[in-house]
């Protein structure tokens, strides 16, 4: 018997074939060329926003800087000999100021702790606050080489402030010192008043404008002290201590006696004072009332007293000397001191001054 022999045919359906599905990925169906081209137009555009968010930021970072820098909160270790102190006639003495040894100790024991305020300039920077934080750095640099005070903190002032608001600021900032003098205060209202640059050339506007933030009384007082300085200012060695009661008593007199300022210049050249109180000696002679024709008086007492200041390793001690009489004073109890140590001391400086 012989086998059938069995074909498989396929006969057409009624149901379609199945397709692709329309949302299926189309990168399947992409080359490599158009894979690569995708991916770097993709990259591309992550780029340009990350770098668009840096320009954002460095906006934002860069008003800020500005921002902090107006208000002197940006703070830089500048170099001393980079800082200048032309632009600002100081209301500070340059050569005397008892109290700089005791901010250089501050200085060394903590470091500073208020910075000092400059203006860039060119290649360098202008100093518009803090004459005495700079003068003591440099006076500790010259003393000890440490390069540690080769460089001082400084808050950077934006460039281009008003010149009568960086004397605002470097005037605020010392009117909450008590040791400011009247003097001093008058000397700056005078020089202001002379700069080409500033706004004013008179001595009242200048005080009306360096001094606002003064109470009136003692806008009247710099005012009498300026007056006396323009007639006596430069024969005084000592200005900053002459105290307020004998700088109005001085202007009083000057006001009223025109022979009065050239008495007293004569006077102070004639003793040549070397201390405060040997010239203050000549001022209230002629401040008291009728007691300017007395140059005898003036003479018997423009050397009556020396005082100075000196540092040792157990402190500051003030020495006041007089006829018949030598006081020092410091922070120490000398009823501690054995009486024999005492005597030898006491010979032995007595001895020194005779030889």
């Amino acid at each position: 018997m012989k086998k059938r022999r069995v074909f498989d045919i396929d006969f057409p359906s009624d149901t379609p074939a199945p397709q692709p599905e329309a949302d299926a990925p189309t990168e399947a169906r992409r080359g490599p060329m158009a894979t690569a081209i995708s991916e770097n137009a993709g990259a591309l555009r992550a780029r340009t926003e990350a770098e668009q968010a840096i320009r954002d930021e460095n906006d934002r970072l860069a008003h800020e800087h500005v921002r902090l820098k107006k208000q002197g909160l940006i703070v830089d270790l500048i170099p001393l000999d980079a800082i200048q102190v032309s632009k600002l006639t100081r209301d500070r003495s340059a050569t005397r100021d008892p109290d700089l040894d005791e901010l250089k100790d501050s200085i060394r024991a903590i470091g500073l702790s208020n910075p000092i305020r400059v203006e860039p300039v060119g290649d360098g920077y202008e100093l518009v606050q803090g004459f005495r934080r700079l003068a003591a750095y440099r006076a500790l640099f010259d003393e000890t080489g440490d390069e540690a005070f080769a460089r001082i903190p400084a808050g950077l002032v934006a460039t281009g402030e008003a010149l009568e608001n960086l004397y605002r600021r470097m005037v605020d900032e010392n009117l909450v010192r008590r040791d400011i003098s009247f003097a001093e205060m008058a000397q700056l209202a005078l020089n202001y008043a002379q700069d080409p640059e500033t706004e004013t050339d008179s001595v009242e506007g200048a005080v009306a404008i360096l001094y606002a933030s003064a109470n009136r009384q003692k806008r009247s007082y710099i005012r009498h002290f300026a007056t006396m300085l323009e007639q006596i200012g430069d024969s005084l060695k000592f200005p900053e201590a002459i105290p307020r009661a004998l700088g109005l008593q001085l202007e009083k007199r000057l006001s009223h006696d025109r022979g009065a300022g050239a008495k007293i210049k004569a006077s102070l050249a004639a003793i040549s004072a070397e201390t405060p109180d040997a010239e203050l000696d000549v001022l209230r002679v002629y401040a008291a009332k009728g007691a300017g024709d007395k140059p005898a008086a003036i003479a018997s007492t423009g050397a009556a007293k020396t005082t100075l200041r000196l540092n040792v390793p157990a402190g500051t001690v003030r020495c006041s000397a007089r006829k018949g009489k030598v006081e020092l004073m410091m922070d120490r109890d000398f009823s501690d001191v054995d009486r024999h140590r005492l005597e030898q001391a006491v010979s032995a400086f007595l001895a020194a001054l005779d030889d």
